[in-house]
């Protein structure tokens, strides 16, 4: 194990938690601070230790900067929980020198999100893209996300595989007993626009059978695109649509995912993995759209995976539910994302 110090800065997300809780229970908890900022109260890290949270306060928000500058220079590695806090890039920016020890883990909206093919990058975005550039390491589980970092900004740093966050692993719920005799179809996991929802609904519409039921989880991301979401799936399903509004604790949503036959993820960007990862883990057929870095990713571990172009919702043939079910326990397991950190915070 490394004797090295580490410093995350993090945003507070749903699998932040469960990510200080892993690392706490298998490295010396003393060698790893944790950084926090946003939504304490929705995604509480409460009671770890090392653990320091940004208040909302001006007072509270400019002492936990200054706290931050120094922790940064003491560290040995620096970890970057995707890069959404522009007060920081603004740091690592003003403070080149510490870019060369920084690891930036790869969210995917963060790469994404940010960039307007279109437009020419402004003065705001001129920060961002010299981090990104020149940041010492490049983190994630999908090779592609490198690539992309690399043609669109320049991204010059080294390239690290790992899985990240226990969110990525495959974790075997059981498959629940059928409930209802319709085939249940996932549509998008979250209500951000990028599922592309409505597309997907004029293709299900347009199905000849309708024994069917769509359920779409909507508790996460843009609630404004969540109420457009629901209100087209009750005009094109009626009592055949079910959202998911609230959001569901791991064990209750992995029950979910159980249940469901036949997901289908029309994102035109990698998003939703740790859905993806669950579902070919338990044998369901998941549909995507072609030519996105996920689709890569699972073409390069020999998964099989269906076009959003030519849905059907007939079984999945048992030869390549098999294959998958057995390739995604082995790559996607917790031992492999424990030693994969532990390369990382060697370094």
């Amino acid at each position: 194990m490394s004797n090295q110090r580490v410093l995350h800065i993090c945003r507070a997300e749903k699998f932040i938690p469960p990510f200080i809780d892993l690392v706490q229970a298998n490295f010396d908890p003393a060698l790893h601070e944790f950084v926090i900022f946003g939504d304490h109260e929705k995604f509480s890290s409460e009671g770890r230790p090392s653990v320091h949270r940004v208040g909302k306060g001006f007072v509270e928000k400019t002492a936990a900067k200054a706290r931050l500058i120094v922790q940064m220079h003491r560290a040995d590695r620096i970890i970057l929980h995707g890069m959404f806090t522009r007060a920081v890039t603004k740091m690592l920016f003003l403070m080149p020198w510490l870019l060369k020890k920084t690891y930036w883990f790869i969210w995917g909206n963060d790469l994404y999100g940010k960039r307007d093919a279109n437009s020419k990058p402004g003065l705001k975005d001129f920060s961002r893209r010299f981090v990104i550039r020149h940041m010492g390491h490049l983190v994630t589980h999908v090779p592609g996300d490198i690539e992309l970092a690399r043609e669109w900004y320049g991204a010059e740093g080294k390239a690290h595989h790992c899985l990240m966050y226990t969110s990525n692993l495959f974790s075997d719920s059981g498959v629940g007993e059928r409930t209802t005799d319709f085939v249940e179809v996932q549509v998008g996991n979250s209500s951000d626009p990028s599922n592309n929802h409505l597309e997907i609904f004029e293709k299900l519409a347009s199905l000849p059978a309708n024994n069917f039921r769509v359920l779409a989880p909507l508790s996460y991301g843009n609630q404004q695109h969540a109420l457009r979401v629901i209100s087209e799936g009750k005009k094109l399903f009626g009592d055949r649509f079910v959202p998911l509004i609230d959001f569901l604790p791991l064990a209750q949503y992995q029950e979910f995912l159980a249940m469901i036959d036949v997901a289908i993820f029309n994102h035109n960007r990698q998003q939703g993995l740790g859905n993806l990862i669950s579902l070919l883990g338990m044998g369901k057929k998941v549909y995507l759209r072609r030519g996105i870095s996920t689709t890569s990713l699972l073409d390069s571990l020999d998964i099989e995976w269906f076009d959003v172009e030519k849905i059907d919702l007939s079984p999945m043939p048992e030869v390549s539910r098999e294959s998958n079910m057995q390739r995604v326990r082995q790559v996607f397991s917790k031992p492999n994302l424990i030693a994969q950190l532990d390369d990382l915070f060697k370094g």
